[in-house]
């Protein structure tokens, strides 16, 4: 189906220039586009409906005139040209050199690479809210985005587990219990939200043991997140989402949880959550330098997360 646009006409007397610049910046942050002088349009839907009504009718308090329109292409080649309205290349473009400079700096330690990545990564999203009809552009930014948070989580996380690429088999937790598991020392969120899933879904008397150390995991220990354990890194899945995936948990607040631990260990989508629980893990962190108090403390973060993420029942 083609594109339909809908447009506000819009006509201000002439000395009226506060009301004029502020409908201009109105129109702008939706990411309308110019038709022609005095005519812009978004794609029709999405509230878009709404929010011009709104516009229109500060128009008219102004002593301005504004009228809707739709708009309907004729044929494929004119739906071409509305959708060409909305391409966003040129505002993807100095985002992805910045994005590119930020991974070829070998200058920059981590906090600098996560402050540059956080505004990076918002003037990404900017874009991409207006980007109605997204191409290889906004695929550019988006992997651009992966390649510096990628190399941000190997700064923070050099031991980080290398994904491998094998079958899931679904596990039966009664074979799983009081056992010993084993993961690398200081944990980050994907090790804590791990532990988490398993004292509560899989191993309610599991006993936790810090690795300084992969190597000398024991041998009768269940190893998570580190290269070569039992449960880590499988295909696109954090050791989180293994184990979710190897013991059946599907519920829809641990899937969305899971969103927020996948992205703060290898990036990905943002969720509006993670850097707010990203700031809470590295303050417990720094007050915690002790493992077996810092998984304790990090526990209720978890439990109010899934009550949070829970949808209520019907």
């Amino acid at each position: 189906m083609e594109p339909s646009l809908i447009g506000l006409m819009l006509s201000l007397p002439s000395h009226t220039t506060t009301p004029r610049t502020k409908a201009w910046r109105a129109l702008k942050a939706l990411g309308a586009a110019v038709l022609r002088d005095g005519v812009y349009v978004l794609p029709a839907g999405v509230g878009h409906e709404e929010k011009l009504l709104a516009i229109a009718h500060e128009i008219t308090r102004s002593d301005g005139t504004a009228e809707l329109i739709n708009l309907s292409p004729r044929d494929a080649e004119q739906g071409a040209r509305f959708a060409a309205l909305f391409d966003r290349s040129e505002d993807f473009s100095p985002l992805v050199d910045r994005l590119r400079e930020l991974l070829g700096d070998a200058t920059l330690d981590a906090p600098a690479i996560d402050r540059h990545l956080r505004l990076l990564r918002r003037q990404v999203e900017q874009v991409a809210a207006i980007d109605f009809f997204p191409g290889e552009a906004q695929a550019q930014a988006r992997r651009a985005l992966e390649d510096c948070e990628a190399r941000l989580a190997a700064l923070v996380s050099p031991d980080e587990p290398r994904p491998v690429e094998r079958q899931i088999a679904r596990l039966d937790r009664a074979d799983y219990q009081q056992r010993i598991w084993a993961t690398r020392a200081r944990p980050w969120v994907d090790r804590l939200a791990s532990a988490w899933l398993i004292r509560f879904r899989i191993d309610p008397a599991a006993h936790f043991i810090w690795l300084d150390r992969t190597t000398d995991c024991p041998p009768d220990a269940l190893g998570f997140d580190f290269d070569g354990a039992t449960f880590t890194h499988i295909g696109g899945l954090v050791t989180f989402e293994t184990l979710m995936a190897s013991f059946g948990l599907v519920e829809p607040g641990l899937m969305k949880l899971a969103e927020v631990v996948h992205f703060l260990d290898v990036g990905g989508v943002p969720v509006p959550e993670a850097q707010g629980l990203a700031a809470v893990m590295d303050g417990l962190r720094r007050v915690e330098q002790n493992d077996d108090r810092l998984l304790k403390v990090a526990f209720p973060i978890f439990d109010a997360l899934l009550v949070h993420f829970t949808p209520d029942p019907e």
